[in-house]
């Protein structure tokens, strides 16, 4: 499956825009603030029915406009047309459709379009909190595994539930454990399907870091949680009186996390930014191949700035990769036009090229 045109009407600085694309490799060239990186914001929109960047659409609106519309018309491996539409609108709900039926619940909708994106703001896998690793946690397994998803809101909605239960003056104790048992079934399919993602992801990880930086070191994904010590149904029954004190769920999957390592050592200590880079790369191209064999098809790549603090022999080796047979749909951002078209001459690949300017988007011929 491959993304063949979008429309975009009031997409964050982009006024208006129709674009055709290669089913091969997309290379969109401008300077910073033109909007290259909301181009590609845009495609991952149609995926996954938010940005990759924002939480809240409110952000998504080209300043001074009301509503925004993105449209996407898919071409299928049978050569048949799908198109999805996003509408966004300030003073109502969003919409997702597929063709002329809007979803009723957008989680429907995640996983018909596979996607996967490597941006600068991937630091924060590197740097911040807990949240930021699980989110890229859950943004993958929502895509490849339905019943992850709905265990995943479920949990949500009942942690919710019993921390507003635990806020309570009076807290029943048999109520407090209905919704305990309830939270660990959801928590446990949670925490294995997690664990088992980290177990693929090592490798794989592994594989890519040393072929694009030709470096020794071990790389690793260690996953922590509170379910290592058991169920969650035991810990939070141990946890029962702490949990009256401080009036919130003390433990649980929300508190897991995937420790990023280098010999060892955690990536944010020991690594430079050029090894911080290679490894965010290498983790979003094993992201790549789980979903591939997931899926029986490429999903979409979006590799947003992606040549930034890598040497020359990592950007044509990272090429060299992204070029090959197993690959499908890439979309390549870049402010230096130069670098972009030596790098993409050197491959044998179907290539187009673009330029944007003021959300403005040009596509270049020969």
């Amino acid at each position: 499956m491959y993304l063949k045109r979008i429309n975009l009407t009031n997409f964050k600085n982009i006024p208006e825009a129709s674009i055709e694309f290669s089913s091969g490799m997309n290379c969109i060239n401008g300077n910073n603030g033109q909007g290259k990186t909301n181009l590609l914001d845009a495609i991952y929109y149609l995926s996954m029915t938010k940005s990759y960047f924002d939480a809240a659409d409110r952000f998504t609106f080209r300043h001074g406009e009301q509503t925004a519309s993105v449209q996407g018309t898919y071409v299928s491996a049978d050569d048949t047309e799908e198109t999805i539409t996003v509408l966004l609108d300030k003073q109502g709900p969003k919409q997702v459709r597929r063709g002329k039926k809007a979803y009723e619940r957008f989680s429907d909708h995640i996983g018909l379009i596979p996607i996967v994106m490597s941006s600068p703001t991937d630091t924060a896998l590197v740097n911040d909190a807990g949240s930021e690793r699980r989110r890229f946690v859950n943004t993958f397994l929502s895509q490849t595994d339905k019943a992850y998803l709905r265990n995943l809101q479920d949990y949500n909605q009942l942690l919710m539930q019993r921390n507003k239960l635990l806020k309570q003056e009076t807290v029943p104790a048999d109520l407090l454990d209905v919704f305990s048992a309830k939270l660990a079934e959801y928590a446990d399919y949670i925490y294995h399907k997690r664990a088992e993602l980290c177990e693929k992801l090592t490798p794989l990880v592994a594989r890519y870091h040393s072929m694009l930086s030709d470096d020794a070191e071990e790389v690793k994904l260690q996953y922590v949680s509170d379910l290592h010590n058991g169920s969650l149904e035991d810990i939070l029954r141990k946890e029962a009186e702490r949990e009256r004190v401080l009036k919130y769920t003390t433990a649980g999957v929300h508190h897991d996390d995937i420790l990023l390592l280098l010999d060892g050592h955690p990536l944010r200590k020991c690594g430079s930014q050029g090894q911080q880079k290679s490894f965010l790369i290498a983790l979003k191209l094993a992201q790549f191949t789980i979903m591939k064999e997931s899926y029986s098809f490429p999903p979409i790549l979006l590799l947003d700035d992606v040549f930034d603090k890598l040497d020359s022999k990592r950007v044509a080796q990272l090429l060299a990769i992204v070029a090959g047979e197993d690959f499908g749909q890439i979309f390549i951002t870049d402010s230096n036009k130069v670098r972009l078209g030596q790098t993409v001459a050197a491959l044998d690949a179907e290539c187009a090229m673009f330029d944007v300017e003021d959300g403005r988007y040009t596509r270049i011929e020969g």
